[in-house]
């Protein structure tokens, strides 16, 4: 081949390679902005210093975000709102006062434009119930945190309690789940009894003994609609498990989570951004779940 058409042959390969490279990052670009539009309410944050870290450690400064680093985190995903518990009403384990922590947050989310608030109850110390029969009534609060595994009790012990009280107040209930004082299957029975709770399993993936399903599981033994599960697990990256749990309970019962500021914000996001399922349910997930679930509808922006 003479020089000239060997270079020319080269240059048109070159081109084509370049085409190639460029049309590729078209084509991703147009899928993902399909959901990377949709203004996301994140159901499963929190802000603060994350207590249960030897103080000056890299993972508690890693893990620590106060409320504007939070917000900053969420904007930058396109995330309109996230409903955090303060750390320090969970942290350090078995030594946390939820009583100063809820009174710190409700002061704090209704300063900070982009936050709502969970009430977080121990049913250890009787101070919180009456606290969150108060707080619920106020416009940013919207619902109850509780966390067996960091207020060191079995929910088997509680859980009875805690349903009758949230049954009474009609209130949204977000759980952690599922190690061993906070099995999910253990869940199934309370919500049955008090259908006019809706509890919300967080983590989806997270299992004490390794099992990815427990989350999943349990909502399929429940009788009524009332059981959810969050996606805000390091788990979530699993490949194939956000897709999964959709195809097994159906994407009406998956809510948006990040775990903020204990995880990266926009990883979580472009999870589902980014996950092998049809538009509607990524819609459904990020957002529409929470909007109705919560009844947002009065606070967001309507995107």
């Amino acid at each position: 081949m003479p020089t000239s058409w060997f270079l020319v042959g080269f240059g048109l390969m070159g081109a084509g390679d370049l085409y190639g490279v460029y049309y590729l990052n078209y084509i991703m670009n147009q899928t993902t902005n399909q959901t990377t539009n949709i203004a996301a309410v994140d159901v499963h944050g929190h802000y603060g210093d994350y207590g249960n870290a030897q103080e000056g450690s890299p993972l508690r400064n890693f893990s620590t975000g106060d409320a504007a680093e939070v917000v900053r985190r969420a904007r930058s995903a396109n995330i309109e709102w996230t409903i955090v518990s303060p750390l320090t009403a969970l942290m350090p384990r078995g030594r946390a006062d939820a009583f100063a922590g809820n009174l710190e947050a409700a002061q704090t989310v209704s300063q900070t434009p982009g936050l709502l608030q969970y009430v977080v109850l121990d049913p250890r110390d009787q101070r919180t119930f009456q606290q969150a029969d108060e707080m619920l009534k106020l416009p940013r609060c919207v619902g109850i945190k509780i966390h067996p595994e960091e207020h060191c009790y079995p929910i088997t012990d509680y859980g009875w309690r805690i349903f009758e009280f949230a049954a009474a107040r009609r209130a949204i209930v977000l759980t952690h789940t599922s190690e061993r004082n906070s099995l999910a299957a253990d869940f199934v029975a309370p919500a049955d009894a008090f259908p006019e709770v809706r509890i919300i399993l967080a983590h989806i993936g997270c299992g004490w003994d390794g099992d990815l399903t427990h989350q999943v599981r349990a909502i399929q033994q429940c009788r009524h609609a009332n059981m959810f599960a969050d996606t805000s697990s390091a788990s979530s990256i699993t490949p194939r498990l956000i897709e999964w749990a959709v195809h097994e309970i159906g994407a009406d019962r998956v809510l948006f989570g990040t775990d903020t500021p204990l995880y990266f914000t926009a990883m979580q996001r472009i999870r589902i951004d980014q996950a092998d399922l049809p538009e509607v349910a990524k819609h459904q997930i990020l957002r529409h779940n929470a909007i109705k679930l919560f009844d947002l509808a009065r606070l967001t922006s309507g995107k």
